[in-house]
């Protein structure tokens, strides 16, 4: 008896991603670079040894149906795996040992990550990382579709499929204009900066780091009036630096150098924000194993 997996093939997968994201057979046939109705007789033969329907087509749309909505999870975690197989094979036949997938904040790569990189590379030559800057709930999602191999976030809020280890843990720092009145001389608490317009990292991608802001200020009496949000320590500062408000970022996002802002290091609060390293307890990629050690030994 021949199998579903051994009846289905790659394109079978990319064509049904591509149209359960454009719900539209014209414009998926476009972006495929093949007709109209040779995506529709592909997706009937997947519908067909599937022995589901995928789709709820009428004359106007076409959407999803609840076998298509947990297809496309699964399609798009196929299509990684394969992506990440094939790229992790060509490299060994290059005579490489494997790839580490790794995500990060921005302050991860000022006060932690470079010199973990260092050593890593020195010490496996022949494995190569992959960095890419994301926002804490890209990290988690891109680990929970294996998509990264390890985080290195300012959350806690983890799944159950996830690992951690709180790595760094530092100071608050104010981010205030070059002429603003206060300075470190005068500054007493952050109840003088009640009736500040306030930049922050977005609650929504960061939303442990976001929290502990609102906690702080409540402890002065006060809730921050939010007037601007980026993930991007640069844009902060480009925007306090406009004088569109102030903020509080991690200490080790300062950049004394490239901006008209003045910095106050908040050293007497209890409050400090943590950076936690993730990564998926079902990870199998040796190449990571070697990292893990690296980095739980230091």
């Amino acid at each position: 008896m021949i199998s579903i997996a051994n009846q289905l093939e790659i394109r079978h997968f990319e064509y049904f991603l591509v149209l359960s994201e454009t719900l539209h057979y014209g414009k998926a046939a476009e972006r495929l670079f093949i007709t109209q109705s040779a995506l529709s007789q592909q997706i009937q033969r997947m519908e067909t040894i599937l022995g589901q329907e995928l789709f709820v087509r009428t004359n106007r749309k076409v959407n999803l149906s609840h076998a298509g909505e947990l297809l496309k999870e699964e399609a798009g975690t196929i299509l990684t795996q394969m992506k990440k197989s094939m790229e992790q094979w060509r490299f060994r036949v290059e005579g490489g040992e494997g790839i580490v997938r790794i995500g990060f904040v921005g302050s991860a790569m000022q006060a932690y990550l470079p010199k973990l990189l260092k050593e890593f590379t020195a010490g496996y030559p022949k494995i190569r990382f992959h960095l890419t800057e994301l926002s804490n709930r890209d990290q988690l999602q891109a680990l929970d579709k294996k998509e990264l191999d390890i985080g290195f976030v300012r959350s806690n809020n983890f799944t159950a499929s996830m690992q951690s280890q709180l790595i760094f843990k530092e100071t608050l720092t104010l981010v205030l204009p070059e002429n603003h009145a206060i300075n470190e001389t005068n500054f007493v608490d952050m109840g003088q900066l009640a009736d500040e317009s306030y930049i922050l990292f977005p609650n929504e991608s960061s939303q442990m780091f976001f929290g502990q802001i609102i906690a702080l200020c409540r402890e002065y009496g006060f809730t921050p009036r939010i007037s601007h949000q980026s993930i991007h320590g640069p844009t902060i500062f480009k925007l306090v630096e406009s004088g569109l408000g102030i903020s509080i970022v991690p200490t080790s996002l300062v950049d004394k150098f490239n901006y008209k802002v003045k910095y106050i290091e908040l050293k007497e609060i209890k409050h400090q924000t943590e950076l936690f390293a993730v990564w998926n307890r079902y990870n199998d990629n040796m190449a990571f194993s070697y990292f893990l050690k690296l980095m739980k030994a230091e």
